[in-house]
């Protein structure tokens, strides 16, 4: 019997906060606050969210006896989920995701079917890019960094002012763009850092498996490092206070977040991982505070 905890932890609830804190945050960045228009973002959220567990639920199904050697505490890979349910719930995200989206606008529907290709061919033979670390890499950043932040801002400017999709896109999408591009490539990386035993028994390609989780820790770091600082840089230029001191206190906790990992010790690199995703919820409720 399904029970709502095993669902919750099908769901991977730091990619549902993921989405939670990105689709609201734009929204109220297109929206110039929070005043009116709940019903557009209650829908795109059902969406949004409803796509989501297609995705890391599709992934699970693909990757069950991968997942009993590095994630064995997953409900599928545990005994707690059977195939045949979990499939019944993808199948019923997909469904909503896609009719949801549609009925919001052709923009998200739009939206919905081209991430949730993505999703597929991320996980599912033969193309499956996750086995490679660069194509992993692009994909989650296409999806996390571009599609959701200039996707969903141009679906909610449209829905709400009727604002051409091709009109300008205003300036703080840049850095936002940018550093949750950056924030993707190395959550990329850094997800498979605890992961290499088993991804090298099924020969996926990983930065880890490839070279070494040292190297992967310090490039995604780098890349991170240089996000936050150019964030710093653009808050500095536009006068932008709020935004330049939030970046400098965020850069000081991932520095800090850094220092807890001991390589070959997967317990530090796990906690590592969970944190950093709370810097990617953090950095847009900074945005979204700005915003209002």
């Amino acid at each position: 019997m399904l029970t709502l905890k095993t669902f919750w932890q099908f769901c991977r609830p730091h990619t549902i906060f993921g989405s939670l804190f990105s689709v609201s945050t734009l929204f109220i960045l297109a929206n110039k606050g929070l005043n009116g228009h709940t019903g557009i973002l209650l829908f795109t959220l059902l969406a949004s969210l409803a796509c989501n567990i297609f995705i890391v639920g599709l992934n699970q199904i693909i990757d069950v006896e991968l997942d009993k050697i590095n994630k064995p505490g997953l409900p599928i890979a545990a005994g707690k989920l059977s195939l045949a349910t979990a499939k019944k719930i993808i199948l019923i995200s997909l469904l909503i995701a896609i009719v949801t989206g549609f009925a919001v606008s052709y923009l998200l529907g739009s939206l919905i079917l081209v991430i949730c290709f993505i999703g597929y061919i991320y996980s599912v033979p033969p193309i499956q890019l996750k086995q490679h670390h660069l194509p992993a890499a692009i994909s989650i950043t296409l999806v996390r960094g571009l599609l959701v932040n200039i996707g969903m801002y141009i679906h909610f400017r449209y829905c709400i002012f009727a604002t051409a999709p091709f009109a300008a896109l205003p300036g703080f999408l840049l850095p936002l763009t940018l550093f949750i591009a950056a924030f993707s490539i190395a959550i990329a990386w850094f997800k498979d850092l605890p992961d290499t035993e088993g991804d090298a028994l099924f020969h996926y390609k990983t930065l880890s498996v490839l070279y070494s989780r040292k190297l992967a820790l310090q490039v995604g770091s780098i890349l991170v490092i240089a996000a936050y600082l150019f964030c710093m840089w653009w808050s500095f230029m536009q006068k932008e206070h709020f935004l330049f001191w939030g970046h400098t206190g965020l850069l000081l906790l991932f520095i800090g977040n850094l220092f807890t990992v001991t390589i070959k010790n997967p317990a530090t690199i796990k906690n590592f991982y969970l944190r950093f995703w709370v810097l990617f919820f953090l950095e847009y409720i900074f945005f979204a505070v700005w915003a209002l």
